[in-house]
């Protein structure tokens, strides 16, 4: 499944958030700042997203920020990895067993660390 287009639906409902094309793949800013980056991994390619996640693909990855206690859970279970290359970068394998909620819930928060506050106020989250 080509997860691209419902991340990019999930992603550009947030405030000024714009899509635009990375080094490899697709991200969503919103100030200049990436919160969420989709990309497919095959035959070992890109090299450090491969090694990070553990596989040679086919695969589709999700970048994220997250923080904490939840950054701490997410790097331990299956499906997710810690990078390395950032504190509070996490990847996401994207597949079949991808809860959609889960996932909305995932970028919203990745969003929340990187837009400013004034934005991060006009979302509707739970408490």
């Amino acid at each position: 499944m080509n997860w691209e287009p419902e991340v990019r639906q999930m992603c550009l409902a947030l405030p000024e958030t714009y899509e635009e094309q990375a080094w490899v793949g697709t991200r969503w800013r919103v100030r200049g700042r990436t919160f969420a980056h989709v990309l497919d991994i095959m035959d070992g390619t890109p090299p450090a997203f491969a090694t990070a996640a553990g596989t040679d693909g086919p695969a589709h990855v999700l970048v994220l920020r997250s923080r904490g206690t939840e950054l701490d859970a997410l790097s331990k279970r299956d499906g997710f990895f810690a990078p390395g290359w950032g504190p509070e970068i996490i990847g996401m394998l994207l597949d079949e067993s991808v809860d959609r909620t889960e996932l909305g819930e995932l970028i919203t928060e990745s969003y929340c660390t990187r837009a400013p506050k004034k934005l991060v106020a006009l979302l509707r989250r739970p408490e």
